[in-house]
């Protein structure tokens, strides 16, 4: 009896094996890179360039899916900007500097940004694998000037906290690729501008002021991120 008990228990086993077959495969199919709606863990990430205050160089990764009682995808980024203008040289030297106007002015600038944003699958327009979004922001702002042949040169930093929203869509390119496209804005909340030895924050506080220059004249120097509209694409790729 045992034996026959043990054999219909290995056919059964059989049976409930191959008939999970195709039900696997069907869930498999079912996964599509950039599709917030499918079932299961997705990992994807991709780069992406675009137009802000200058051309910002993205990398990004998404987790998609993570819980099936929480129907939203987390992505954190970091950006790297280029083509930037770092603002008025004449007036830095003036508010961080002195007043002294020899040399000929030159100026660059450079910026890096982290990012965590919050996904929730939409449908816009006739696009079916739409998102729209909502995240907070990171900036690190650098503005270098130099004064050639007045043997100045000097940095203004500014380290900002932001917010952003938008709205995006894919759109597939190959089982494992997709083209990206979003648009959107942010907005950065005052930060202090520190330069030379100075430093003047949106608060009052200034450290060694020059003059009587304020943080609103800091301020008009720097071109430091305020509310910018922010326009990308790129290219998504499907880890899984």
């Amino acid at each position: 009896m045992g034996l026959m008990l043990n054999g219909k228990a290995r056919f059964i086993l059989m049976c409930l094996l191959v008939c999970s077959v195709p039900a696997a495969g069907q869930l498999t199919a079912q996964k599509k890179p950039g599709d917030l709606s499918t079932a299961g863990m997705q990992v994807y990430g991709g780069l992406t360039m675009g137009y802000d205050i200058g051309m910002p160089v993205s990398g990004y990764l998404v987790l998609e899916n993570v819980s099936e009682d929480l129907p939203l995808a987390f992505r954190f980024s970091l950006t790297q900007s280029f083509l930037l203008d770092a603002g008025d040289p004449q007036l830095a030297r003036q508010v961080f500097v002195n007043q002294n106007s020899n040399g000929v002015p030159g100026k660059s600038a450079s910026r890096w940004s982290y990012g965590a944003d919050v996904l929730d699958p939409v449908r816009l327009f006739s696009m079916h694998r739409s998102f729209v979004y909502a995240g907070i922001r990171y900036s690190m702002f650098t503005a270098n000037f130099q004064f050639i042949g007045g043997d100045e040169i000097f940095d203004v930093h500014s380290n900002q906290i932001g917010l952003a929203a938008g709205a995006g869509s894919y759109f597939r390119v190959s089982p494992r690729v997709d083209l990206l496209f979003s648009a959107g804005a942010e907005y950065y909340f005052p930060g202090t501008l520190e330069g030379h030895d100075a430093a003047y924050s949106s608060d009052g506080t200034m450290v060694n002021q020059r003059e009587n220059f304020t943080y609103s004249d800091a301020d008009r120097a720097i071109n430091q991120p305020k509310f910018m509209p922010k326009i990308v694409f790129g290219v998504s790729y499907h880890f899984e």
